[in-house]
């Protein structure tokens, strides 16, 4: 069996990594909504913030354990 190093079988360590990166790109297609004047882009990009909420939200009660499926 393999040890590991301390801290990297945390898989807390690693969410708060990638919702990090989940809500910078969340806020950058957000930003990109009021750059673009075509309807269809900003509604793809409002929708892609939405969707990386949602991915964000989900990790979040995986971390506070408030979902029965994270239990």
């Amino acid at each position: 069996m393999a040890t590991s190093i301390q801290g990297h079988d945390d898989p807390r360590e690693h969410t708060r990594k990638i919702k990090g990166m989940l809500r910078e790109a969340m806020d950058h297609v957000r930003q990109d909504v009021a750059q673009v004047s075509d309807p269809k882009a900003q509604a793809l990009f409002e929708t892609s913030a939405e969707v990386l909420g949602g991915l964000i939200t989900a990790y979040e009660h995986f971390e506070q354990r408030s979902e029965d499926a994270w239990r």
